[in-house]
């Protein structure tokens, strides 16, 4: 089912709801750049574990509306007021990638309402106190997010011109970084069926205009806008060690840094390998021992 959500300052929202409308809610935010349309388990896979999945374009991206200057933290409003209208009052969130800084953010900001997060191959705050934040970071990300602090309008230029070229041809982006791409990156990438939802994501997310991408750079460039201390509900954390777009050492210093937060990290695995764990994350989110009682 698909909606647009009128959130208060009078944005709209691109919202898809997938599986089971009577299911335990589960958020999935997406990567960057991506959409709503990004990788997620079939209709039915969900149906038959009585969940159901929400997804929706972050400002900027696809059918939503920008959001300029946008914060992390401004996700909780907008997921907050997804919920409302969906007529959901608790819920677990998931994100991967770009999304799990923002899923993050719903754990810390909306402590009465999230029951679970877990975040696969995070970023951490650029401001992390300890952290070699560029370490074991491939060059174009070290590029782009150099760039996005330095010189905000060159980085928009850089991306407004990669992206007319993705529209054009979804198939530039997965080219452009091929040669970044580790070898377990390349084989979960080469898989015709995920290759083709990531297409058709990338495709949806740069729909109408680069500024989700744009916006995503500048605001994980920034102050988050909250403290990843503060988040008491249960957090998984997962990422593989060969990650070179997330480095690991992200995912180790959030550990550090949540109390009580899981980490697992996985010695052969990199970044796309977090598509293959989502269905158990799922699980994991949805546990039905702590369903009930778990809240941030």
């Amino acid at each position: 089912m698909r909606s647009r959500v009128r959130v208060s300052d009078g944005r709209h929202l691109m919202v898809e709801r997938q599986g089971d409308p009577r299911g335990r809610p589960v958020f999935l935010l997406h990567g960057m750049p991506g959409s709503r349309l990004g990788p997620a388990p079939r209709g039915m896979v969900l149906y038959q574990r009585k969940m159901q999945l929400i997804t929706y374009d972050r400002p900027g991206y696809g059918g939503s509306d920008r959001l300029p200057g946008r914060r992390v933290r401004d996700v909780a409003e907008d997921v907050g007021a997804i919920a409302d209208s969906l007529g959901l009052e608790r819920f677990a969130v998931v994100g991967r990638s770009g999304g799990a800084p923002h899923a993050l953010a719903c754990a810390a900001l909306m402590p009465d309402r999230v029951t679970r997060t877990a975040a696969l191959v995070s970023l951490a705050p650029r401001d992390a106190e300890g952290l070699d934040w560029f370490e074991g970071m491939a060059a174009s990300n070290v590029l782009a997010y150099t760039t996005a602090a330095a010189d905000p309008d060159g980085l928009a230029e850089s991306f407004i011109s990669r992206s007319a070229e993705i529209r054009r041809n979804p198939v530039r982006l997965l080219d452009d970084l091929r040669r970044e791409l580790t070898d377990s990156d390349r084989t979960v990438v080469n898989d015709a069926g995920i290759r083709a939802m990531l297409l058709a994501n990338y495709r949806e997310g740069l729909r109408t205009s680069a500024y989700g991408w744009i916006d995503d750079a500048l605001a994980f460039s920034q102050p988050w806008g909250f403290d990843p201390a503060r988040i008491s509900c249960p957090v998984m954390l997962w990422h593989g060690v060969k990650d070179v777009f997330s480095p690991v050492g992200h995912s180790r210093w959030l550990a550090g840094q949540i109390p009580g937060a899981t980490a697992v990290l996985e010695p052969a695995a990199a970044h796309f390998d977090a598509l293959s764990v989502l269905p158990d994350v799922l699980n994991w989110l949805l546990d039905e021992r702590e369903a009930e009682t778990a809240v941030c």
